[in-house]
């Protein structure tokens, strides 16, 4: 995720925190320093609650950890490649490379759901045995709390609706029911939208009401109603590309341009005789180099174009995805939900760049299917597709729910 920093590692698994955590604990400890605490143990003094507030978000914190690393842990014992676990403002993510088999998918998404319910039991526990120990005061308290927020978690987690786990456990149920990744994946991207929209505007009504963690609740359902639509057109984009070589979806030939040119130069010269918004760049041998977004040109600077070289705001060619024109199309965007790099994908024939394929190339793949499948029949494996951008979504493109990289809400 953009924006995020690594913080360690559990297991050889990188964690990695979103510039949002610090703003995330900082209201969890306000608000149990501020309201929680003093309401079951008041009278005392503010500097005792501040503190109180801020071991119980360091553990809050602690436990998404915890949750996340039970799904990258399972997924690795099941033989799946785990890239990093995330920690952001809704919760975390895992991304991992999809799942082989519907009892593995089933196995990886109860596991973070179970983590957090043994733990909501573990904390339980342990503020009965401090209160039977103490007959009362913070520690319980806090305690208290982490065992609440852990199970409703756990069991918030559990709804079927991607990208919950809960909607990944439904999608694993249906995958295995009906031999059908792919129209699984749709169900609960569908499942994600309407739980996530009622959500939303549940949230909403609340926050109008005069209760703040209502924008909370919204502000969860209308990520979860986006990354399930993302989902479906994933899924929806797969099935359409299935049996489709990365030579009959390619742009060929490929308008290229030198790195070593200025952007004033690049512009005028090359950029605007382009047919993409994404081009790929050559060095001085002729060999690709990486690709350069349009929009990243004009932003530099008008008098900074004479000075700044394309090389130096192009996205290498070590992060950029690289397909040969006789590999399946479907297994290469599986590659292009894990991988850095993503869209468009540069096709490499013997060294030297034979085409390119972007959102827009797949798009209009999607479309060209849908428009021969007879008297208006959805192509093999899925519905008729319209025309839209490619969306990046999570498990599905996956824990990502389709292909490609695991990104899951734990909320």
């Amino acid at each position: 995720m953009k924006g995020s920093i690594r913080i360690g590692s559990v297991r050889g698994v990188a964690l990695r925190a979103h510039w949002s955590v610090p703003l995330l604990m900082l209201l969890f400890a306000y608000g149990l320093g501020s309201r929680t605490l003093p309401g079951y143990e008041p009278g005392l003094a503010p500097v005792v609650y501040a503190v109180a507030g801020v071991v119980g978000a360091l553990l809050l914190l602690a436990s998404l950890v915890v949750h996340e690393a039970a799904h990258a842990l399972t997924a690795r014992r099941a033989g799946i490649p785990v890239r990093d676990m995330t920690l952001w403002a809704l919760g975390g993510m895992t991304q991992m490379d999809r799942p082989p088999t519907a009892r593995a998918a089933f196995v990886v998404a109860m596991s973070g759901p179970l983590a957090s319910l043994v733990l909501g039991g573990a904390m339980l526990g342990a503020a009965a045995g401090v209160q039977a120990a103490l007959g009362g005061g913070i520690p319980v308290a806090v305690l208290g709390w982490l065992a609440a927020t852990n199970v409703l978690l756990g069991v918030f987690n559990l709804l079927p609706a991607a990208p919950l786990d809960g909607g990944r456990v439904l999608q694993a149920a249906l995958w295995w029911r009906t031999r059908d990744r792919d129209r699984a994946q749709r169900a609960a991207g569908l499942s994600g939208q309407v739980l996530g929209t009622a959500l939303a505007v549940f949230g909403w009504l609340v926050f109008l009401r005069g209760m703040p963690g209502g924008l909370w609740l919204a502000l969860i359902g209308l990520f979860m109603a986006v990354t399930a639509a993302a989902e479906r057109r994933w899924a929806e984009i797969g099935a359409a590309v299935r049996g489709v070589r990365v030579a009959d979806a390619m742009t060929s030939p490929v308008v290229t341009g030198p790195d070593w040119l200025t952007v004033d130069r690049f512009l005028p010269e090359v950029a605007a005789h382009a047919g993409h918004s994404v081009l790929p760049l050559l060095d001085f041998e002729g060999r690709p180099s990486g690709v350069v977004q349009l929009r990243r040109l004009a932003a530099v600077p008008a008098g900074r174009r004479d000075a700044v070289r394309v090389r130096d705001v192009a996205t290498p060619l070590s992060r950029c995805t690289l397909a040969a024109p006789d590999e399946q199309l479907d297994g290469v965007l599986e590659r292009v939900g894990s991988e850095e790099g993503g869209l468009p994908i540069l096709v490499m024939d013997g060294g030297r760049l034979g085409g390119i394929i972007t959102a827009h190339d797949i798009g209009r793949l999607a479309q060209r299917h849908t428009t021969e499948a007879p008297h208006g029949a959805p192509p093999p494996g899925g519905r008729p597709l319209p025309v839209r951008r490619l969306g990046r979504g999570a498990w599905g493109r996956g824990h990502a729910s389709g292909a490609g990289r695991s990104t899951r809400a734990a909320c």
